[in-house]
Parts: C-alpha cells; structure tokens; sequence
C-alpha cells in the first residue's frame, strides 16, 4: 500500500469524533487500521501515516495496565475515551495509545506501526520508533484525539488491504486473545505474526 501524500493546500483530514472511540478496543482496533495518525507540525505542516498494526487492551485481562488498580500512572486510561494514554517503557521508550470503551473502566488501542507516505517503511515499524518519529512523550498523555490539540486520528483515504489477526506482542499472558491486528506482510509490521495460545483454564 502506498498512500499519497496530502496536497500542500488541503484541508485537513477531519478527525473521527469521540463517539467513534466509546465502544470496547476490540472493535476499535481493527478499524484503526488504514485510518491516519496526523499531527500539526510547528510550522503548520501536517505529518501523517498510516496505521497497519493495533492492539487492544482491557482491564478485564492481565496483559492490561489497569488489570489489577487503578494508579497516578494509567489513570488516564481508564477514561473517558478518545483521549491519549501516552506512557514510557523500560525508561525509554513512548507507547501511544488512544483510550476506548467508558469512563472508569481500563480500556485502549495500542498503535503499534504506521506506515509513512515516501519515508523508509520501519521508521515507524513498533511503539518506540513510531512515537519518536511523530514527536509524542508524555506531554500527550491525557490530550484529546482532535485537531485543536494537533494530534489525531482521521479515516483512512484507500482501502487498508488484507487485515489479519494474531496474538499480541512483548507480553507473558492474555495470548490466547486475537487481539493484534496487521496488514497482511506489510513491511512496516513491527513484529510478524504470533500463533494465539490455548487457554490455560
């Protein structure tokens, strides 16, 4: 897939309203995937790419921030939704995710790779490097998913291609969900795909 780049003078792709992202991660994240992450540059440029990996995460299941209590840490996180839970790994490394489903319940999307319009195809290709290329830490963590804040999420412009799921990536349980969805071989993936294991109970 090799979206165009927005003409110079367009306007700006409308980003989706905060009706779109009140309902369970699971049903929202697959419908990220083909949608543009865009944000205003200083100069009033655009930045964007497209979005070729996701995963959910809710706090009914281990793998997620607010399994077990609700801290200064994730509490953005638990609602409301369509906002942006921005946190950092391992002292390094920014994760956005868009914050899903209601208010005091632990629920989002993790955006894992976006795919970039005439830039090397792994200069976003995980969590880490697509943070980093669009410039998101923590000063993002609990802003809105919309224009006036400069950073959000618009609906896709072409057809995403063949959408597949797999189990997450980088955690220990919850991989019996097919939670993790990707743009069949698409060469930004920031991982390939994982066999879902078997429950356990």
């Amino acid at each position: 897939m090799n979206p165009l780049p927005l003409p110079p003078r367009s306007p700006s792709p409308a980003a989706f309203p905060q009706a779109f992202f009140g309902r369970p991660a699971e049903l929202v994240g697959p419908e990220l995937i083909g949608c543009r992450l865009v944000k205003r540059q200083a100069d009033g440029s655009l930045l964007w790419g497209v979005v070729v990996e996701t995963e959910a995460y809710s706090q009914e299941e281990p793998a997620c921030h607010g399994y077990r209590i609700r801290t200064k840490r994730n509490a953005t996180l638990f609602g409301p939704p369509g906002h942006w839970y921005v946190y950092l790994t391992y002292g390094i490394h920014h994760c956005v995710n868009v914050v899903t489903g209601r208010d005091d319940w632990a629920n989002g999307v993790l955006l894992r790779a976006i795919a970039l319009p005439q830039e090397p195809p792994r200069v976003a290709a995980g969590p880490g490097l697509l943070a980093r290329r669009f410039g998101i830490d923590l000063s993002h963590n609990a802003q809105p998913v919309a224009e006036g804040t400069g950073l959000w999420l618009s609906e896709a412009s072409e057809p995403p291609g063949v959408l597949i799921e797999s189990a997450r990536v980088g955690i220990k349980q919850g991989l019996d969900l097919p939670w993790r969805w990707l743009l069949a071989e698409h060469p930004s993936l920031s991982k390939p795909v994982v066999p879902l294991q078997p429950r356990s109970d």
